[in-house]
């Protein structure tokens, strides 16, 4: 009998739910350490479960969800928005966190996300150097902002070190970032390829490396709707509104936005697409996410590919 198994992260426990409930058995909570993992991991491989769901938690999931992984079962990590708006549509309004487990659980076998690759170590390495950059950058920024309104002398001082002390930092993560790709030569020869499109630095093949490691192994449709740049409908009868994008993963968009804003101009057959467009009416900001949708779309193809950036794919 199929059985699908939900688990609700917290810091420091793991509540574990099933669907159909009985048959988890005893089992309901577990500490989420070492300890823990492995008696989950006792416990549900006899069960052979269908799949097991967990949210998305800021990194307390992570360690459980390689340990999982690890031992052949069947895990996916989904977006908790998903499993709210889920739990509103069926009734479940109350919160705690069995009950959340159990949410999770329904979620598993009336939805049964699709199952993709788990992040290895390495990759989240490179994720989490990836943030601390992004986290870096912007306080270089505001410190930056600052300086241009400070007035006291010793408050410029101050300011002038920290801002050479972050200059320093993000220089030193630049180096990093670059030796964590070097010793891999799978990700040598991906960094290679997506930094042969004119208007992809640096930066972006390195976001795109640790938070999308899908890219090259799904359709166009699915890879688009992953990232959140496939147009939405929103109709209704003989309404028709206007199609939107969100959701996906904002590092790879933001990464992307960015990539795709150089790309209109410098590269040669994405500028002709955006100016297309453009020229048909389209507002700007509907180009440029058009733009950002055909550049990921020829990333993909490249990847799956190993084709290195050449005109002929835009």
């Amino acid at each position: 009998m199929p059985s699908f198994i939900g688990i609700d992260v917290a810091n420091t426990t793991l509540d574990v739910a099933a669907e159909p409930a009985t048959a988890l058995g005893a089992l309901t909570t577990v500490p989420n350490d070492e300890a823990g993992h492995t008696a989950l991991v006792a416990a549900l491989t006899p069960l052979r479960p269908t799949l097991i769901v967990l949210e998305a938690t800021g990194g307390y999931e992570r360690a459980v969800t390689v340990a999982l992984a690890a031992a052949g079962l069947p895990v996916v990590v989904v977006n908790p928005r998903q499993v709210r708006d889920f739990a509103k549509a069926t009734g479940q309004l109350a919160k705690t966190d069995q009950l959340d487990a159990a949410v999770l659980a329904r979620f598993a076998a009336q939805v049964q996300p699709a199952l993709r690759p788990v992040p290895d170590a390495t990759t989240h390495a490179l994720r989490e150097l990836l943030t601390r950059r992004r986290q870096l950058v912007a306080m270089l920024g505001q410190e930056r902002n600052r300086l241009a309104q400070a007035r006291d002398r010793a408050i410029r001082r101050d300011l002038q070190q920290h801002i050479r002390w972050l200059e320093r930092r993000v220089t030193t993560s630049d180096d990093e970032l670059h030796q964590q790709i070097e010793q891999s030569p799978v990700w040598r020869v991906r960094d290679q390829l997506l930094q042969s499109v004119p208007g992809i630095g640096p930066v972006t093949a390195q976001t795109l490396l640790a938070s999308l490691p899908e890219l090259g192994a799904l359709n166009r449709k699915q890879i688009a709707a992953l990232v959140g740049v496939a147009p939405l409908n929103r109709d209704s009868g003989q309404w028709r509104g206007r199609r939107h994008v969100w959701g996906g993963r904002a590092p790879v968009r933001h990464a992307l936005y960015m990539a795709a804003l150089v790309a209109s101009r410098h590269n040669p057959a994405l500028r002709a697409f955006y100016t297309r467009l453009r020229a048909a009416g389209k507002p700007p900001k509907v180009a440029l996410v058009a733009t950002m949708r055909k550049l990921l779309v020829m990333l993909n193809a490249m990847l799956a590919h190993q084709t290195p950036w050449s005109p002929a794919l835009a």
